[in-house]
């Protein structure tokens, strides 16, 4: 009995020896600063707006939102400049954003068909002056896939940044 008290009080001693190490250092994402620096002071990076999602069949996803997880999900928007038509769930804190191809030029058209299940499309990101935040980023040799901003699905200025350029993600930037 002696021997079980023993390997118990070693096992706890164990356990609580590894609650309280300290948790592995995590290095913050960094790219190289001469190529990359920090934004300037006539434009700031603002709040997450949306994820957007692409989707095969928006119906199915939206009912998804809907009457699964109980989202508030909105009535569908056609976009035909951009070539969408989007459906967007409301989380509280921020918006999902449901992408289908309207139309023969859709560049969703393009994602589904190298991921037919869908998937991440793009992360949009506020910020307070779109049009300085365009200039300060092309003088940084971050590409856009315009060469200006367009009206977006919410009625504002919004241009796309290079995915290349941003670690892999396609960043939206739009006016807040």
């Amino acid at each position: 009995m002696a021997g079980a008290l023993r390997m118990a009080a070693a096992a706890a001693a164990g356990l609580f020896s590894r609650l309280h190490t300290p948790p592995p250092t995590v290095r913050a994402f960094s790219m190289s600063q001469s190529r990359h620096q920090m934004a300037g002071p006539v434009w700031n990076l603002g709040r997450l707006n949306h994820v957007a999602i692409a989707v095969p069949d928006l119906e199915k996803a939206t009912a998804f939102y809907k009457n699964i997880l109980g989202a508030q999900v909105s009535e569908v928007v056609p976009l035909p400049e951009h070539g969408v038509s989007v459906v967007f769930v409301n989380l509280g804190n921020t918006k999902m954003e449901l992408l289908h191809p309207l139309g023969s030029n859709s560049p969703i058209e393009g994602f589904l068909k190298k991921n037919e299940a869908g998937g991440m499309h793009h992360i949009c990101i506020e910020v307070d002056d779109i049009s300085e935040a365009v200039i300060d980023l092309k003088s940084k040799k971050i590409r856009s896939l315009g060469e200006e901003a367009k009206i977006g699905a919410h009625g504002k200025p919004v241009i796309f940044l290079h995915p290349k350029d941003c670690g892999g993600v396609l960043v939206e930037l739009e006016q807040a």
